[in-house]
């Protein structure tokens, strides 16, 4: 059974390029203007890309969240579908090299079933 939620609150519907800010809306409880908002005062500070993973992960840290790393015990097999089964509870951001999604109380939030793809690392929301 798929944990995936379909989202996507780009105000223009659109589905390319902008993952992280609506990773990142999700993760904070924002909306995407908001985000965006965030994001792009992050690259323009850092000197980089919004779509930079240093740039919306600078604007997670900020809010109080933590990087790891996915173990290395199964580096192909471990997928975001997995991952959502095994934390039932939280707020956690994965990145996926070439796009993010949010996985929050067990279920993942993208745009697409991304349920599939495999992380490499994720950000989680410590208290």
């Amino acid at each position: 059974m798929s944990r995936w939620k379909q989202f996507n609150n780009n105000p223009t519907g659109r589905n390319v390029g902008d993952c992280a800010v609506r990773a990142v809306s999700v993760a904070l409880g924002v909306d995407w203007e908001t985000s965006f908002a965030m994001i792009a005062e992050n690259a323009y500070l850092m000197g980089d890309m919004p779509s930079s993973n240093s740039v919306w992960g600078a604007v997670l840290r900020q809010h109080g969240f933590n990087r790891s790393v996915i173990p290395n015990t199964c580096p192909d097999c471990y997928t975001a579908g997995d991952f959502a089964k095994d934390h039932p509870t939280g707020t956690y951001v994965l990145g996926f090299g070439n796009h993010t999604a949010t996985i929050k109380d067990g279920w993942l939030f993208d745009s697409y079933d991304s349920s599939q793809m495999v992380p490499q690392y994720y950000w989680e929301k410590v208290n």
